[in-house]
C-alpha cells in the first residue's frame, strides 16, 4: 500500500499518516460561511482537500473514505445580509449554497461522501440542523467547569485548557497583547470565546438552557464533526486564516468536551492548512481592484473573457499547497494552452488501467501536486496518452465532465488554406496573405507553428471558433 506523508500543522512535520481505521478513514473541513458568492481564495481549500480526497479513495478504496466539508448557515454575516437586502435568511443561504455548490463542481471538485448518504446531505451538513448537538456540549462544558453562562452568553474559559496555542505556538498571553480581543462585561477573561449568545426577536434564535438564542461559530465544527466523524478522527482541514482562532478554539472545546482536558489528545490527529492566494503579486482586495469570484472568473468579468473551470484548477495545482499562490492571467493563459494540448494528446484514448507511480509517489509526498503536473508533462512528451490520461484524472483533470470548453476542432481546413498561400508567398515574394491570415488565426486564439516541415494549428489560449468565421 502506498505510504503518505502530510504536513502536521500540530506537530510542524511531515509524518506518516496511519488511520485511526484504514477501513473508515475520516476527514473534516471547514466549509463557507453561506452569505455571497465564494471568491477565488475561498475555492483554494476546495481543491486542495479534493485532492486529499481523491488520493484517500486511490489508496484505501472509495467506501473507506468518509470526507465531511459543512455549510455555516448560521452567522452574524448572514443576518447582516438579510437587512440590507430585506430577504429571508432562509432563502439567502438555500441560494449561495447551491451557488457554492455549482461554483465547485465547475472546478471539479468531488463532492464530500459518507458512506450510505447518497444525497450527501450527512457529508455537507448544515449547522443549523444540529443545534441540539451544540447545546448538549455546551451543557458537558459547563458542567465540567470549562465554560459559564452569563447574561444569556455562554463562554469557554481558555485557561482551563492548558494546551490552549499548541496548534498556533502561541501562549493565550501573547495572544491578547498581539490581537483585537473583545473586552466584553460578561466575561471573566478577554481571552474567553463564546459558545452560545442570545437572540433578539429579529434574529434567527433557538431555545435553550440559557435563553432564547444562536451558537457561536467555533462550537458548530466541534459539534458536526463528533456527531459525523466521533470524538476523535483522522485529518481536519482548512485555510491557515482558520488556525487562529478558530481551529484552536475547536480543538479546546472538543478535547475538554470528551474528556482530554489533560492529555490535550483526541479530536483531529492530523492538521492542514493551505496557505493564502494573491492576484497578480498582491493581496486580494476590494480597494486595490483585484477582488473577484469564482464565478467572476467562470463567466468573465471586467471585460475579461471567461476562464474554463478546469484551468482554474491546474493553475491552483501548480503550487504546492502549503505555498503563497499567485493567480495571474499569464498562468491561466499556460495552463489554458498546456490543457488543450493535453486534450489533443488523450483524445479517443481510454486511460491507463493503473495511475503512473511516480504520480501517486508525489500526490503521497505531502500533495505535491506540481511534482504530479511535472511528471505529467512528461508523460505528454513521452507521448504516453494512457498514461497522461489516469494520471490527469487521478488530480481532477482531464476528466469527461470537465472537457465541454475544450471541444476539439478541426483546423485541417485553415492549416491547408495557410500552407497554400505559404507555399504561393515563397514563389512571389508577397507574404500579405499569409500574414492576413496568420493574424486572424491568432486573432481567434489559434497557435500557429511555421517550419520547414510545413504548417500547424493548435487552439490556444482563449480560442473561439467563432471567430473563424468566414475565413475559408
Amino acid at each position: 500500500m502506498t505510504t503518505i506523508r502530510l504536513h502536521n500543522t500540530k506537530s510542524r512535520k511531515k509524518e506518516v499518516f496511519e488511520p485511526i481505521d484504514d477501513k473508515n478513514v475520516r476527514m473534516y473541513v471547514c466549509g463557507p460561511t453561506v452569505y455571497d458568492r465564494a471568491h477565488i481564495g475561498n475555492a483554494r481549500p476546495v481543491v486542495v482537500f479534493d485532492v486529499l480526497n481523491r488520493l484517500l479513495r486511490h489508496v484505501y478504496g472509495p467506501e473507506h473514505v468518509t470526507y465531511v466539508r459543512n455549510f455555516t448557515d448560521v452567522d452574524d454575516k448572514i443576518n447582516a445580509r438579510a437587512a440590507e437586502s430585506g430577504r429571508p435568511i432562509a432563502e439567502i443561504t438555500a441560494e449561495t449554497t447551491q451557488w457554492y455548490l455549482d461554483d465547485m463542481a465547475a472546478l471539479g471538485a468531488l463532492e464530500p461522501a459518507i458512506k450510505d448518504d447518497p444525497d450527501h446531505q450527512k457529508a455537507m451538513p448544515r449547522a443549523t440542523a444540529y443545534i441540539p448537538q451544540m447545546i448538549a456540549m455546551i451543557e458537558t462544558l459547563i458542567a465540567d467547569g470549562f465554560a459559564y453562562a452569563k447574561d444569556g452568553h455562554v463562554l469557554f474559559r481558555v485557561r482551563e485548557y492548558k494546551h490552549y496555542g499548541a496548534l498556533s505556538g502561541r501562549s493565550v498571553d501573547d495572544m491578547i497583547a498581539g490581537a483585537r480581543v473583545e473586552v466584553a462585561p460578561y466575561k471573566e477573561d478577554p481571552m474567553d470565546f463564546v459558545l452560545w449568545k442570545p437572540s433578539s426577536a429579529d434574529l434567527p434564535g433557538w431555545d435553550s438552557p440559557w435563553g432564547r438564542g444562536r451558537p457561536g461559530w467555533h462550537i458548530e465544527c466541534s459539534a458536526m464533526s463528533k456527531d459525523l466523524l466521533g470524538e476523535s478522527f483522522d485529518i481536519h482541514g482548512g485555510g491557515n486564516d482558520l488556525q487562529f482562532p478558530h481551529h484552536e478554539n475547536e480543538i479546546a472545546q472538543s478535547c475538554c468536551a470528551s474528556g482530554h482536558a489533560e492529555d490535550g489528545k483526541g479530536f483531529a490527529n492530523v492538521w492542514l492548512h493551505n496557505e493564502m492566494l494573491q492576484v497578480e503579486g498582491k493581496k486580494m482586495s476590494k480597494s486595490l481592484g483585484n477582488f473577484f469570484t469564482v464565478r467572476d472568473l467562470l463567466d468573465g468579468h471586467d471585460g475579461q473573457p471567461a476562464v474554463p473551470g478546469e484551468v482554474i484548477r491546474f493553475v491552483f495545482l501548480s503550487t504546492h499547497y502549503r505555498k503563497p499562490m499567485d493567480w495571474t492571467a499569464k498562468k491561466a493563459e499556460e495552463a489554458e494552452k498546456t490543457l488543450r494540448q493535453w486534450r489533443l494528446i488523450a483524445e479517443g484514448v481510454a486511460p491507463a488501467a493503473q495511475v503512473p507511480v511516480a504520480v501517486v509517489d508525489a500526490l503521497a509526498d505531502d500533495l505535491n501536486t506540481a511534482g504530479a503536473i511535472a511528471e505529467l508533462h512528461r508523460l505528454a512528451g513521452a507521448e504516453d496518452a494512457a498514461g497522461l490520461l489516469a494520471g490527469a484524472r487521478m488530480l481532477g483533470l482531464l476528466t469527461e465532465a470537465m472537457g465541454s470548453w475544450a471541444t476539439a476542432c478541426d483546423l485541417s481546413a485553415y492549416q491547408t488554406l495557410l500552407a497554400t498561400a505559404r507555399t504561393k508567398a515563397m514563389q512571389t515574394k508577397d507574404f500579405s496573405e499569409v500574414d492576413r491570415l496568420k493574424s486572424a488565426l491568432i486573432a481567434a486564439g489559434v497557435e500557429v507553428r511555421m517550419s520547414k516541415a510545413g504548417v500547424e494549428l493548435l487552439p490556444g489560449a482563449g480560442f473561439d471558433a467563432a471567430k473563424l468565421e468566414g475565413l475559408l
